[in-house]
């Protein structure tokens, strides 16, 4: 689907990217957010942009508002892209 949609101009995006909290106990998130000093949200967030997928988490507090955002300063490796991807959750 990803690909169709960029050969044909469609932006994807993600509602409730964090998979509703079920994807956050994940050990790979955990291991990462370690390695980035990141949280396993910011991690899962961070994989959705850099596969061209706008994220919009939910969130009514302003301090995992700011936490959603402060994804930019990071860029996951080709090989941590592969290992979300595999665990192919959808």
């Amino acid at each position: 689907m990803h690909q169709y949609c960029r050969e044909n101009g469609i932006q994807l995006e993600a509602w409730g990217p964090l998979g509703k909290g079920r994807l956050l106990s994940e050990p790979i998130f955990a291991e990462l957010g370690q390695k980035y000093g990141k949280t396993p949200a910011q991690i899962i967030l961070r994989w959705h942009v850099q596969n061209g997928v706008v994220a919009i988490p939910k969130s009514s507090r302003e301090e995992r508002m700011r936490e959603n955002a402060a994804i930019f300063d990071f860029q996951l490796t080709d090989a941590e892209m592969a290992s979300i991807s595999a665990l192919d959750r959808s």
